[in-house]
């Protein structure tokens, strides 16, 4: 990320395909007293005095959050996910569910994370800092299989590891773009289950992309095998920091009785952040209520926008690469249906210095996707963002991006490498 910033502070007028942020053009500086004004007016209809609503705003707040109704209430809506307000925690953003998450269920030396390779860095940064093994299982070309997870935790088990928890990006996944289709979803539980593990599900970019959903791994749960992050950062606005974690499965307190798995995830945020910030809970639930939780509704325009700038890409990576020409050079890309990336697989080494040439001599800045490969690889490998750029940013920056390609080729073939 620091190299990242470093090269687009450097190259000001390159077009970047690097951030996975949210379009700005969705924002409206108003919104954000309109929502929190509804939430008011909310806590005011179920009989809140002025008072206690001027000490929900203004106060620290209860640790596991203020508007966790209104997150199960959404779910429920929209996501077939019923679980009570008590099995969740408000944090901030999925982040620091992870990190509450993997401290929870992770505590001893021989427990391990595994993770799919290519992955979301926060999740491996979120292990190290809490010195956790991660154990990367290689995706094929659609993703995850079930298959490649068993046979990695049968290799942690002949190995005297124990294969605890098992870190899952099912639609549209950052970085490769890949989506599991509902059989692998399926599969997965059973995987899990079989092993003894349970299943981290992270699905941001769910409810910012076209089309119909495959039901999330929680809906699909019947034995409270998975523990569901969610972040309110793409369908509401990412400078709220507001996420939250599904955490519905029974434990043993430390005085003997049993409770819910978010419990003690509350009792770890109460010693790291304290409590989400209210106002910033306030803005989240003011926008929830106004869609009456249907998060899917609100965000239709930003999916229909999001959606004309993956396949924009796709259209014009397309046209400057046809087919014989890319398959000539060993040029490959997916394409996904929805979220904000998608991968391209080139045949030269996509590494920090390919990228700052790039961006230097072709006014063009992309990830490689080393940096999501945790157990090494991706050496070949471009991840491209669609998701912050204007529809004539996207047709110069592809045509950049190709100009690029087709360089790094030549200088390739020339070299005989």
């Amino acid at each position: 990320m620091n190299f990242l910033n470093e090269v687009t502070f450097r190259y000001p007028d390159a077009i970047s395909f690097a951030p996975g942020r949210p379009y700005d053009g969705f924002f409206d500086t108003e919104q954000v007293f309109t929502h929190a004004r509804r939430y008011l007016d909310h806590l005011a209809e179920r009989g809140h005095t002025p008072r206690q609503i001027r000490t929900a705003l203004y106060q620290y707040g209860p640790t596991a959050g203020l508007i966790r109704d209104i997150i199960a209430d959404s779910l429920r809506t929209d996501e077939d996910i019923d679980v009570p307000a008590e099995a969740l925690v408000v944090t901030l953003g999925a982040q620091e569910a992870m990190l509450l998450a993997l401290r929870a269920l992770i505590s001893g030396p021989d427990d391990v994370l595994l993770v799919s390779s290519p992955c979301y860095v926060g999740i491996v940064g979120a292990a190290r800092l809490l010195d956790i093994e991660v154990h990367p299982v290689e995706e094929r070309e659609d993703g995850l299989a079930c298959a490649d997870v068993d046979a990695a935790a049968r290799a942690l088990r002949a190995r005297g590891k124990r294969p605890r928890v098992l870190y899952v990006l099912p639609d549209h996944a950052n970085p490769s773009g890949n989506t599991l289709d509902l059989a692998t979803r399926e599969g997965l539980l059973r995987t899990a289950a079989h092993h003894g593990m349970l299943i981290l599900e992270d699905s941001p970019y769910r409810m910012v992309s076209p089309g119909s959903r495959l039901p999330t791994l929680k809906a699909l749960d019947r034995d409270r095998t998975v523990v569901h992050l969610g972040s309110f950062s793409k369908t509401v606005f990412p400078g709220a920091r507001v996420g939250y974690v599904v955490a519905d499965q029974p434990v043993t307190d430390d005085a003997g009785g049993t409770t819910l798995l978010a419990a003690e995830l509350a009792k770890i945020k109460s010693m790291v952040t304290v409590n989400t910030p209210s106002l910033s809970q306030a803005a989240v639930a003011g926008a929830l209520l106004a869609a009456r939780g249907r998060v899917s509704e609100m965000n239709t325009e930003a999916a229909a926008y999001y959606g004309e700038a993956m396949r924009s890409v796709l259209r014009h990576l397309d046209l400057g690469l046809p087919a014989d020409r890319r398959a000539r050079l060993g040029v490959r890309w997916n394409e996904p249906a929805g979220g904000f990336f998608l991968s391209v697989r080139v045949p030269f080494r996509a590494d920090e210095a390919a990228l700052t040439r790039s961006a230097q001599e072709f006014g063009v800045i992309w990830t490689p996707m080393e940096h999501f490969h945790p157990g090494g690889g991706g050496r070949n490998g471009i991840r491209l963002s669609i998701s912050y750029l204007t529809p004539a940013e996207i047709q110069e920056g592809t045509a950049r991006l190709i100009r690029f390609i087709e360089a790094e080729c030549a200088a390739n073939e020339r070299s005989g490498t």
